[in-house]
């Protein structure tokens, strides 16, 4: 068990920057850290891939203002090469930044499209157990009609790894049922070493998309291979889906937003209140306004329209639903 010192030790954040949608979204993380979070006492890292073979196109930031504002909420940008992943799987710069944190710190990485709504100094972290999002859905495997079912395929992947599959399950679910499986929405990870973790997650990654088992043949691995690796690394590292309490990461203290108009659709009424207050400072909305769906949704008032399409308390359980009728309303931006 980890002693009471590792789990109120002290911690790194660290989100993706780059060119577009995502330094937008990485000064509004910034803002709503500082903002509610006070007694968060690590170092809060903006990875940024740099230019490199496996880009087209200059990855950077490339808005000097969204820059100037990170750097005064003491936000440290954080530069990393693309190896094996680049423009191709852009995921893959989840993986890839972990060699560039500092070694042997504890460190929590989340998506960019994260708002903190509470103290996160508050969350109990184990980091000798990692774990990841459970707000998930069955998105991946796609068991075929005559096989291999999701025990064929998940077996295969542990398998080709030497990983324990059979401690992996879920028993209280029933066999063939999505969720007997370890699987996890990638949109927040942690340990308490980022190479650690870093060398498992882009090795099994590059090997399972180089050499998938046979039991992959009819499965996609874009968008899904981060996803259908992290529970690979979790198990073999100690975690699981029962190493975090629930209630605190996509709960009280985060909200993963994914996009603006599904942040305004269905999330709390403490999430639109939280990036109401956050985007409101003079400085932050100058810079959050030059993003087009940021300028929409926040600032000209179509998110409280698009919010009003919806009953919070009977939500669609499907997000292709709640997609479609944004997207019919007018209100689908990105």
């Amino acid at each position: 068990m980890a002693s009471k010192a590792q789990k109120n030790a002290a911690f790194n954040i660290v989100v993706v920057g780059q060119a577009g949608r995502l330094q937008y979204e990485a000064a509004l993380f910034a803002a709503s850290l500082r903002a509610n979070s006070p007694n968060f006492k690590g170092r809060l890292f903006i990875a940024e891939p740099q230019p490199g073979p496996l880009w087209s196109k200059d990855p950077r930031m490339n808005n000097p203002e969204v820059v100037q504002l990170l750097k005064q909420m003491d936000a440290e940008i954080l530069p990393f090469d693309s190896r094996f992943f680049g423009e191709a799987y852009a995921y893959g710069n989840k993986i890839e930044l972990l060699r560039a944190l500092p070694k042997g710190e504890p460190f929590v990485f989340f998506d960019t499209d994260t708002l903190v709504t509470g103290e996160i100094s508050d969350v109990p972290f184990d980091f000798d157990r990692p774990a990841a999002s459970l707000r998930v859905e069955g998105t991946w495997p796609e068991p075929p009609l005559y096989g291999p079912q999701y025990t064929g395929i998940w077996k295969s992947l542990y398998g080709k790894f030497n990983i324990d599959f059979e401690s992996s399950l879920d028993l209280s679910q029933p066999d063939e049922y999505w969720r007997r499986y370890l699987y996890f929405n990638a949109g927040f990870f942690y340990y308490r070493c980022p190479h650690e973790f870093g060398a498992r997650f882009q090795k099994y990654a590059v090997d399972i998309r180089s050499e998938p088992p046979e039991a992959l043949a009819c499965q996609s691995l874009n968008p899904w291979l981060d996803q259908v690796t992290l529970p690979l690394v979790i198990h073999e590292l100690g975690g699981g889906r029962d190493a975090l309490p629930l209630g605190y990461l996509d709960g009280s203290v985060t909200t993963h937003y994914r996009l603006m108009p599904l942040l305004y659709a269905r999330e709390s009424d403490l999430a639109v209140e939280t990036l109401e207050a956050v985007a409101a400072p003079n400085k932050i909305k100058k810079v959050l306004k030059q993003y087009d769906p940021f300028k929409r949704m926040i600032y000209q008032g179509r998110g409280h329209k698009a919010r009003a399409l919806f009953d919070q308390n009977n939500l669609p359980r499907r997000e292709q639903v709640i997609r479609n009728t944004l997207k019919r309303n007018g209100y689908w931006l990105r």
